[in-house]
């Protein structure tokens, strides 16, 4: 069988478990819409956050990135895992005993401000929105190639199921959901990557694969990669271009929006207490490194394969694949000196606008004939390593299933904003719970529709959106965050005040530096601090701590009640019963 029909299997069986899964798990309460009713095990929460977070920038994006920035793209490997960590082990247990499901209570109660949420719920919609947009764009990247479809119909057919089963069933829907879209996903990036090196190295762990050498020959994978790279202009892989100062801000900028991010900081709510909110920690943490420590030895074996199969080769001679991704505009070739052979070299194959290749519009001034989105690259993998159609299709399914899983925690969080955060708790506190989850439905039915205009217009690829929306949380929650749960004298002067200028700046660079909003689109040379938007992140944060803390010393201190709160989610639970013992 061919690949569509194999993609319409795979895929068609997954989607079809999803939505059994969200009519057997429909939400009946506000509790069960937000929090899954707070009964679910640390091994399914395990795997459900693991797949929450572990999105479609981490399946479609991150290998990709790795393939063509090498040792750079290093920056997402170690923001990301370090900023799970961070809010595992840091943040999510005092979170779980403050007992408030979502950042912007957290922050109304906690800094005793509509203002403090109002700016908070304003905070979370943006980093959501953000966030999401790269979501739906991978969905499309995913059906416009295996079902040959426009990139737009595939967002459009990702927002009809997500919709489906994030309305009907909240997060009790979403829960159990991602506990079947992990094990998808999972199995469809690591089946391929253990065929891929087993035939490169022969060695069947790819994480070892990597490090080895080239199947019957004496050369090492990365330094054969090394070679290949330096014949065609480029930076050897292993060497980094980043200056520093930018990869500590970007790994940073990662770090703290990883652990600021609304939507993984609910997940420790629907378990029954704080002890298990540690464990499913701990086992999402497993199952996350699972894939992260397999991306880098993905990203050499399909950086290798492609430099092979079409540097300087016939064009009339490429793969069936390579005409495939052609369709989708994800992969284009002109042939600057007519001689039918692909040049793949350093440099911009097409005029950029607004960071994208304009096909009709080749560089004169670069020799390379071939654009190649960061994006297709671990899709393409199993292709260009001619493994069987069903694996192929495994991965098309596991890439929608790291996508949908985490697009629907984001429209929970943005649902939740709306209709907990910003009606119960501020327009109408006197709604019935009827009244609240029909809200929260219509809110997250509304989210969708804004989150597929995002994903049809978006400002970069997958990972590049994702790490701007990871920037946003750094500059807004994670210090109010932090403050309110380790500075017990924060106010809600300080905390409002940190939160606007830490968003403000985030928003302007993002404007003026990415998306080109303010006036023409600067050069790398201008950035400031030598930082780019993506590792901005950091700055608007270490702005967002001093406006804070200044703010905070020349205004009242907080109410002793919200004083002697602090002081007790600090005090680990069981400790008081352990220091009376003597």
């Amino acid at each position: 069988m061919d690949v569509k029909i194999w993609t319409y299997i795979i895929v068609g069986i997954t989607f079809a478990i999803y939505i059994g899964i969200a009519i057997w798990t429909r939400a009946g309460s506000t509790k069960e819409f937000y929090v899954a009713g707070g009964g679910v095990s640390p091994l399914a929460n395990g795997m459900a956050t693991a797949a929450d977070w572990m999105s479609a920038a981490s399946f479609i994006s991150m290998a990709g990135i790795i393939s063509f920035a090498g040792y750079d793209g290093a920056v997402y490997l170690m923001g990301w895992t370090g900023g799970y960590v961070l809010l595992a082990l840091l943040l999510a247990p005092y979170l779980r005993k403050f007992g408030k499901f979502t950042v912007p209570d957290f922050i109304g109660d906690r800094y005793y401000s509509k203002t403090a949420r109002s700016v908070a719920v304003f905070c979370a919609l943006i980093v959501s929105f953000t966030y999401v947009a790269g979501q739906m764009r991978g969905v499309g990247v995913v059906f416009s190639r295996f079902l040959e479809v426009e990139i737009n119909t595939g967002v459009i057919i990702g927002m009809v199921i997500v919709l489906f089963y994030a309305v009907l069933g909240g997060m009790k829907g979403i829960t159990y959901t991602q506990v079947a879209q992990y094990c998808v996903l999972i199995f469809a990036f690591m089946v391929p990557a253990i065929f891929i090196s087993i035939q490169m190295t022969g060695n069947p762990i790819p994480q070892l694969g990597m490090g080895s050498t080239v199947a019957g020959g004496d050369v090492y994978l990365l330094d054969k990669l090394n070679g290949l790279s330096t014949e065609l202009g480029f930076a050897e892989y292993t060497d980094g271009s980043k200056s520093m100062i930018d990869v500590l801000a970007i790994t940073l900028a990662l770090m703290v929006g990883t652990a600021g991010l609304p939507h993984v900081i609910v997940r420790f709510f629907t378990v029954k207490n704080v002890k298990d909110a540690r464990k499913s920690a701990g086992l999402a943490l497993v199952f996350i490194v699972i894939l992260y420590t397999t991306a880098p030895a993905v990203s050499v074996f399909a950086r290798t394969n492609l430099i092979e199969t079409v540097s300087n080769k016939n064009y009339a001679d490429m793969p069936q694949w390579f005409k495939n991704w052609e369709k989708t505009g994800l992969l284009i070739y002109n042939d600057k000196n007519a001689d039918g052979k692909i040049q793949y070299v350093k440099g911009d194959a097409f005029v950029l606008k607004d960071g994208k290749p304009q096909k009709d519009q080749p560089n004169a001034e670069s020799a390379n004939e071939l654009y190649i989105d960061n994006d297709i690259m671990v899709l393409a993998n199993p292709e260009i390593a001619k493994l069987p159609n069903w694996v192929i299709a495994l991965v098309a399914a596991g890439a929608l299933a790291a996508a949908l899983s985490t697009a629907a925690g984001l429209l929970l969080v943005i649902s939740a904003a709306v209709s907990h955060d910003l009606i119960k708790k501020m327009v109408n506190p006197n709604i019935s719970e009827k009244g609240e989850l029909w809200t929260a439905r219509i809110s997250a039915a509304v989210a969708v529709v804004i989150a597929g205009y995002f994903g049809i217009n978006p400002p970069g690829f997958v990972a590049a959106v994702v790490a701007l929306a990871f920037g946003l949380a750094a500059a807004s929650f994670f210090p109010a965050i932090i403050l309110g749960i380790f500075h017990k004298k924060m106010n809600k002067e300080g905390a409002v005040a940190g939160m606007v200028v830490g968003m403000a700046l985030m928003l302007y660079y993002m404007a003026k530096f990415k998306l080109g909003w303010i006036g023409e689109m600067p050069d790398k040379s201008e950035w400031w601090f030598g930082i780019s938007p993506e590792g901005f992140g950091t700055v608007a944060m270490i702005a967002n701590f001093i406006v804070a803390l200044v703010v905070s010393k020349f205004t009242p201190a907080p109410p002793q009640e919200v004083q002697d709160i602090v002081e007790n989610i600090r005090i680990p639970s069981g400790a008081a019963e352990a220091g009376a013992v003597h």
